[in-house]
Order: C-alpha cells, then structure tokens, then sequence
C-alpha cells in the first residue's frame, strides 16, 4: 500500500502532492514502482494534528481519488469521515481505510457497509492532538489486540461484511517506541483474529529515534527513514502481514518479494523431503 497525502502538514511529506495533478502522477508511479494499493489521505492523522473541515478534506481527495480511478489505480481513501468516505467510494475509491476504526465518526461502519467494500480497522484511542497521553499499557500486545477485536464486533454489528474487515495494529498512534517494537515483534497474535493485517511503519518516531545521531540524540529525519521502513515492512511480511503501508514503495516492494520467494523456497524444500522420504519409506531404503 502506497502512501499519497495530499495534506500540507503531513509528518513527512506535506505539502508535496497538494496539487491534483501532481498527486495523480505520483499515485501513478507509486502503483508502476509495485503498490498494489494507492493509499489517498486529505487530513494528516500526525501527533498534534489539527482537524481540517470536511469541505477543505473532500476538495483536497475526490480530484485525485478519480484521476487514479481511471488511470486504473487500486484506490483506498485514509479518511475518519463518513461523507468523505462515501464520497470517494463513489468516485472511485475501493477500500476505506480508517484510522480511528469506525470510532470517529458514529455513521462509518454504516456508512461501509451500504458501500460494500472492504474496511480497514485500526487501533484507535483518540484523537492526534491528544493521543500521545493515552499511550497507557500493562500489556500492550494483549490490550490492543482486545480493543481491536471489540471494535472489530462493533462495526460488524453496525451490518459491515466480517470478510471485508481489515485490522491494523495502529503503529505510532497512542503509543511510544517500546509499544511499537513490542507489537512489530508479536504480529503473530493478530492471528487470533483470523482477518487479514496491514502494518504501517512508515518513518515512523521509533524508526527515527532507532536511528538517532549517536552525538546529538536528534530522531533521524523523517524522510531518511526509507531504509529502516522497509526493513520493517520485511519483518511484518514474514509475520504474517496481508499489507504494509509506506511512502517510497520501490526497495519495500523488492524486499517484500524476497521475503516471499524465500518463504516458497522453504515450503519447496519441505515438499521435496517429504516426497523423497515417503518413496525412501514405498522401497524400504534410501540411496
């Protein structure tokens, strides 16, 4: 899944596809570099973001969300809106991807299950400007696996298809650097939940305070964070993760392919002995 917000305060790239046109290309290139999904954001979701209007929110997608549509483009809409989320469904979006999990906005769930289409559910415990304070766990894996899954309950109640939810254990969102490695490192848990996961690590802070100047202890610099991501990304994809979520696609996807390859390597491999044993076993004797 690639990244396009076309936001101007996004944590690391705002500003930079805020003209339609610009944003289409990029969307485009993201796809051809092996985005399979274009991911379109109109309001940035950043620790201490403010919330922009609903008007300002829809100008900002629905050119884009059409221009990729009929370029052909796989497009989900990063929205905690309903009538945005409406909207760019009629416009051409095929995902709605919510970072609050339906808990925004009351109509959401609703709202999804009229469109049919799938719905990504992340954990979510506020809103950015404060969300930072809620960073609370005794045991993060467990509480945010849990509070997942009673959202999870929830939004399938409010009539969504229980196949089409997509769960998203919120990296950076309500959490610090050791909640981040603690849930990177247990993705195996959201097996509990049978639904396919998306991991987002995208320069994130704990990648960016990994990385910090051994001299100043300054976080790297967001945007030099590409490298440290799809290594992440590689780690989630040999979890288990359905999707991950970054901004520079091209070394992610390479990765990504590698990790696969190895892993169909490996169930050959397994294949092969087992194959080699059983006629071992058919003759009595191996050579």
């Amino acid at each position: 899944m690639g990244i396009l917000n076309v936001t101007p305060d996004s944590f690391s790239d705002g500003g930079r596809w805020l003209d339609p046109g610009r944003a289409v290309a990029h969307g485009v290139a993201l796809a051809s570099q092996g985005a399979d999904i274009v991911d379109v954001g109109g309001e940035s979701t950043r620790p201490g973001a403010r919330r922009v209007p609903v008007e300002e929110e829809l100008a900002r997608v629905l050119p884009v969300v059409r221009g990729l549509a009929r370029q052909g483009v796989l497009v989900s809409i990063d929205t905690m809106r309903a009538s945005v989320a409406e909207a760019a469904v009629d416009a051409g979006a095929r995902i709605v991807n919510d970072v609050s999990g339906g808990r925004a906005d009351g109509a959401m769930a609703k709202t999804v299950a009229r469109a049919g289409v799938p719905f990504v559910v992340m954990h979510w415990r506020g809103q950015s400007r404060g969300m930072d304070d809620l960073a609370c766990y005794q045991d993060v894996v467990t509480e945010v696996v849990g509070e997942v899954e009673r959202q999870l309950d929830a939004v399938v109640s409010a009539g969504v298809d229980p196949s089409q939810v997509i769960v998203d254990p919120g990296l950076g969102f309500a959490k610090g650097r050791r909640e981040d490695w603690a849930l990177l490192a247990a993705l195996e848990a959201w097996a509990a939940l049978d639904r396919p996961l998306l991991v987002a690590p995208s320069r994130k802070r704990f990648l960016g305070e990994l990385l910090a100047d051994p001299a100043t202890g300054e976080p790297r610099p967001a945007r030099e964070r590409d490298h440290a991501t799809a290594a992440a990304a590689v780690l989630a994809a040999a979890q288990g993760a359905w999707a991950v979520r970054v901004h520079e696609v091209g070394a992610t996807a390479d990765g990504v392919r590698v990790e696969a390859a190895l892993r169909a390597h490996g169930r050959a491999a397994v294949s092969g002995r087992a194959a080699v044993s059983a006629r071992c076993a058919a003759a009595g004797s191996c050579p």
